[in-house]
């Protein structure tokens, strides 16, 4: 089976309210949606997550016309710079790109074997991947009103408990007044009892907020934090104030050796070039006794990949993030997923499991094409211009 061409679509999922974090607010995510075509006219899907990578994806796949859906190193040595850094090539997204057209690869090779991805990889540990429920303010979206205040947050996280039976919560705070923040999480841990709160920064507080607020937070029972600040050297200035595990997506296994933070890495399939880099990292992981784990915001595409990993490799049993609950809309037959008791089950069938929904894909697409990239809320700050540390 060779590759006869690579096709590429941008697509906006909505969510069902504009959330708000450190970074602004998001009224949609931006993705591009991966199509690999074989020359039987089987078709594998991928997904590159960090928004609209479309022309880098098809001048990637015009360089692998031809060549064997199995010949994974050759294709990357045709996407991928060997170096380091060059003044005229973006390596980063070469590499991103080159991740959601190796994870469509993988799923023909399902395709052609008739073995889901997690079968390719030696097979499930687990059938059921554990999940954490997603809290944040939200603002007001067309048929959804939001959460605009700390009582309303915990009322969502009360009623997800009821509705679903959640089983760890976990969502975002450096976005409004500090004192606003602890009330909602202190409401949230009266709304869920003693169930896993963890608690996700942004990276927005420095070194002196974190020193100052986490104590007072864990006061209310905190589980986990991710990026309470933003450099390795920021959070061992505050590991004296926290015992709990700190996670951050920027992975260094040198510098964790060196200053013993974070305990935790989150990424997804994109930022490490694909499948098969996840799986050293996650190796790697285990041989140094570093948490992993995935983070949100996907589609059904994307999603259904770390699905299939965390059901393939053991050392993966720290619950993902996901938004599942948040999405309007999705690419995906029978999407978005529904979380059920902490859990969505792994896809049944080859490859990802899952298949393209033609006319949501181009509902998508449209939607991406009126509103651009990483829409904000109406009115609101947007992701890529709001930033700021507190």
């Amino acid at each position: 089976m060779r590759i006869a061409q690579v096709r590429a679509t941008p697509v906006n999922v909505p969510f069902v309210a504009p959330y708000r974090f450190g970074y602004g607010s998001l009224a949609s995510v931006t993705k591009t949606i991966v199509e690999v075509e074989a020359d039987t006219g089987e078709v594998g899907l991928g997904e590159v997550a960090d928004g609209d990578r479309a022309a880098d994806v098809e001048a990637l796949g015009a360089r692998l016309t031809g060549l064997d859906i199995r010949d994974l190193e050759t294709a990357q040595h045709r996407c991928v710079p060997g170096y380091h850094y060059s003044p005229w090539a973006d390596k980063l997204a070469l590499q991103r790109a080159f991740g959601g057209i190796e994870t469509a690869l993988w799923d023909l090779r399902g395709q052609q074997e008739g073995a889901s991805i997690a079968e390719l990889l030696g097979g499930p540990v687990r059938t059921e991947i554990a999940l954490t429920e997603y809290f944040s303010l939200r603002y007001p979206g067309p048929d959804h009103p939001g959460e605009s205040t700390p009582a309303e947050v915990a009322a969502a996280c009360a009623g997800w408990l009821a509705e679903y039976g959640s089983r760890i919560f976990e969502g975002k705070v450096g976005t409004i007044d500090p004192e606003e923040e602890l009330e909602m999480v202190r409401l949230i841990r009266a709304a869920i009892g003693d169930l896993p709160l963890r608690l996700d920064v942004n990276g927005s507080w420095y070194p002196e907020t974190a020193r100052r607020l986490i104590p007072r937070f864990e006061e209310h029972g905190i589980d986990a934090w991710e990026d309470p600040c933003e450099t390795y050297e920021e959070f061992a200035a505050i590991r004296d104030v926290t015992d709990r595990p700190i996670s951050t997506h920027v992975i260094d296994f040198d510098r964790r050796r060196q200053l013993g933070v974070p305990d935790v890495f989150v990424t997804n399939l994109n930022d490490p070039g694909g499948l098969r880099a996840v799986v050293d990292i996650v190796r790697r992981c285990e041989e140094e006794g570093a948490g992993f784990r995935f983070h949100s915001g996907e589609t059904g595409v994307g999603s259904a990949a770390y699905l299939q990993l965390s059901a393939a490799l053991p050392w993966i049993d720290d619950p993902a993030q996901t938004l599942f609950r948040w999405y309007a809309d999705d690419v995906i037959e029978g999407g978005p997923f529904v979380p059920r008791d902490g859990f969505v089950r792994l896809p049944e069938g080859p490859g990802l499991g899952v298949r393209l929904d033609p006319e949501a894909l181009a509902r998508c697409h449209r939607r991406y094409l009126d509103e651009g990239q990483f829409p904000p809320a109406p009115g609101k700050e947007s992701y890529v211009d709001h930033f700021v540390r507190r």
